[in-house]
């Protein structure tokens, strides 16, 4: 029995060696949730990691929601504290698949691809479709597009009194430069 363990781990792990993947650590994640006549509501996470296995397509990113900056220190502490319960629910996470992602076909021109996948903020998953253009250039891959996400989606509770000042609909927006691992 351990023998088979022992196999079974190996062939696991040489299965992940042997996938081509690419990754960074500074991926950039953006969201706006603004409405025409009120405080912009802006953040930015410069410390994305994100991973893609270029064998299939699939992907994965992870951001400390504590990474995401606003520029006033008081709507970063609400959001932390309020909206997005950082001390409960520490991580948003994302796993999906490139649709036809083929790393032979990449070129230094942009190329339009289609991300599904699952978004996980707050302690709840939905899932998303996301429109990105990729393309390579000095070994790199460069990715990057956006998609909707409401709060309502992810249990996020906003008070009466500030409904009007934040938008239903959240545009996210991310930015990746990834190297061969």
């Amino acid at each position: 029995m351990e023998k088979l363990i022992i196999t079974s781990a190996f062939l696991l792990l040489m299965g992940y060696t042997s996938a081509q993947k690419y990754s960074s650590k500074t991926g950039k994640v953006t969201f706006e949730a603004s409405v025409p006549l009120f405080e912009d509501i802006y953040a930015r996470d410069d410390n994305n990691v994100v991973v893609l296995n270029t064998d299939n397509g699939e992907m994965a990113s992870v951001s400390s929601v504590k990474n995401f900056h606003f520029k006033t220190k008081l709507m970063e502490e609400h959001f932390n504290e309020s909206y997005a319960e950082t001390a409960k629910y520490p991580k948003t996470t994302f796993k999906g698949k490139i649709a036809n992602f083929d790393i032979a076909k990449l070129t230094a021109t942009p190329q339009k691809y289609t991300i599904q996948g699952t978004l996980n903020f707050h302690g709840a998953d939905k899932a998303i479709t996301s429109a990105t253009t990729v393309y390579t250039r000095d070994g790199k891959i460069y990715m990057q597009g956006g998609f909707v996400a409401k709060p309502a989606d992810y249990k996020v509770t906003i008070p009466k009194m500030v409904t009007k000042k934040i938008a239903e609909n959240v545009n996210v927006e991310y930015n990746y430069i990834l190297i061969k691992q």
